[in-house]
């Protein structure tokens, strides 16, 4: 019989605060074990003795030896507890549990291809780009179409529901698509995600093997970028001019894509519009080249100035684009939900492995939102945020013309929810965002967009969804002020 050098025989601990003594008992044996304080094969005390031992009750003895039995720890049988034996393997990597630091170990080589360029997410700071206004959400029509769903099926909905999502969301969003963004589809190609970065994963996951060719804009959505690289595909930086995405005539032959991510409507960052002649030349290019476009169409729905410019998708008849949206932006954040319009031609051959990969979920949260579709709730919300985001950014754009006192470029359009300032290479766009997150705002340097930044790439990234119009110009005088000691 084993005592451990009088490990079994001092007390447990007692009061406030302390573990339960059963638990404190597992523990302490587990530890032992480990350690090889008690050695295999040696026989633990009775039952009996232990508790009289202890202190403690027969019965917590009894518990604590038949957890440490069904966890393997112990051989229970007419001689009596003894210790397990262990194998030369587990005996390894039982000292190794028991010993107070980790073993080094490696992680993938992919993840050092994704680099942290983000501060930690903070979207109630002012400035911050893609937040949207939330203190304006009509959250009582929202709880309301939530009860109405919840009512309707109250078993049902908190099971996985379909892998593809729910019929009636499906349904709702290619109704909205066709009507408002010009996009061709029917229901059963949609597929609902985990906001739009499930939908470039899943894109990923259907068309690519590690080693592919992708294409990104640059700067560009670091999304898709971390996407790309977790997928083990060989990312190539084609730069974005006034004109949106600028693929050079020899890329096609030098390094031919498998996918290609472009944001046509409102380029992020930089606000562009891909015009459309580059628009056919992408389309046409890609059918011949056997690539494959994801469309992300993250915020066209908020478009200052006429009317929302149509998708890539719809411009002509199965065209080798994968459109990808999301309620991020038109809703909010914490909603999660996505979802991904497949071409025809992978639609039927993907549909029964897409199935397989997913899971479902978020029952209640889209059947709310295809209530909130249908009954024209969403209608009526997008109308009041365009309307309110145009006055904001008209607010910013007034506030950077008078306050900002350095040189700058605003670029691209009239929509969205952010503006980029370019700024002059002397002016470090990084140092300035620093300084402005101690201050309580959260503008995006520019630069940390790019792959391999260039001179053009140094500017700020302001969102103007979350912050009320009479708080830019004291924003952008502060953030003028941090521009100037920048340069130094």
């Amino acid at each position: 019989m084993i005592d451990g050098a009088g490990l079994l025989s001092s007390p447990l601990a007692r009061g406030p605060g302390a573990l339960p003594r059963q638990r404190q008992l597992i523990q302490r044996l587990k530890q032992a074990i480990l350690a090889g304080q008690l050695p295999a094969g040696g026989k633990l005390p009775a039952s009996r003795v232990l508790a009289d031992e202890l202190a403690i009750s027969r019965n917590t003895v009894l518990i604590a030896y038949e957890q440490l039995t069904a966890e393997g720890y112990v051989i229970a049988d007419r001689q009596g507890t003894r210790v397990a034996p262990l194998s030369a393997a587990a005996a390894s990597a039982a000292k190794q549990a028991a010993a107070p630091e980790a073993p080094a170990f490696r992680t993938a080589q992919r993840l050092s291809r994704i680099v942290a360029t983000r501060a930690p997410n903070d979207g109630a700071l002012p400035l911050t780009p893609g937040t949207p206004a939330l203190t304006q959400f009509p959250i009582n029509a929202w709880r309301r179409a939530q009860d109405r769903a919840l009512q309707a099926a109250p078993a049902a909905t908190l099971g996985y529901g379909p892998p593809v999502g729910e019929p009636a969301l499906r349904e709702a969003i290619a109704q909205y698509l066709r009507v408002s963004r010009g996009v061709r589809c029917d229901a059963d190609r949609i597929v609902i995600t985990e906001g739009a970065q499930g939908a470039l994963a899943l894109c990923v996951q259907l068309l690519t093997n590690p080693g592919d060719t992708a294409w990104l804009e640059e700067p560009g959505y670091r999304g898709a970028k971390a996407s790309f690289h977790a997928g083990d595909l060989n990312v190539v930086a084609m730069r974005v001019d006034a004109d949106g995405i600028a693929i050079p005539d020899d890329a096609w032959g030098k390094q031919p894509p498998r996918l290609i991510q472009t944001t046509p409507t409102h380029q992020y960052p930089t606000g562009a519009v891909l015009s459309l002649a580059r628009r056919l030349d992408l389309l046409e290019r890609a059918r011949q080249a056997g690539a494959w476009i994801i469309e992300d169409d993250y915020d066209s729905e908020f478009r200052h100035q006429g009317e929302p410019i149509a998708s890539m998708q719809g411009l002509l008849p199965d065209a080798p684009v994968l459109y990808v949206g999301t309620f991020s932006k038109t809703m909010f954040p914490a909603l999660r939900l996505g979802f991904l319009v497949l071409p025809q031609a992978i639609a039927g051959p993907a549909m029964p492995s897409i199935i397989e990969m997913l899971r479902g979920g978020h029952r209640l949260e889209q059947l709310t939102m295809a209530a909130f579709i249908e009954n024209g709730q969403f209608s009526r919300h997008l109308g009041r945020m365009r309307r309110l985001y145009r006055d904001r950014q008209a607010a910013l754009r007034d506030a950077l013309a008078q306050h900002l006192g350095v040189d700058h470029e605003v670029l691209g359009g009239h929509s969205g929810l952010h503006l980029t300032v370019r700024l002059p290479p002397d002016i470090p766009d990084r140092a300035i965002v620093e300084q402005a997150r101690k201050l309580g705002m959260n503008p995006n340097a520019l630069s940390t967009f790019a792959i391999t930044p260039q001179p053009q790439d140094n500017g700020l990234v302001i969102g103007y969804g979350n912050t009320s119009a009479d708080r830019f110009p004291g924003l952008v005088k502060q953030l003028g002020k941090l521009a100037m000691a920048a340069r130094g």
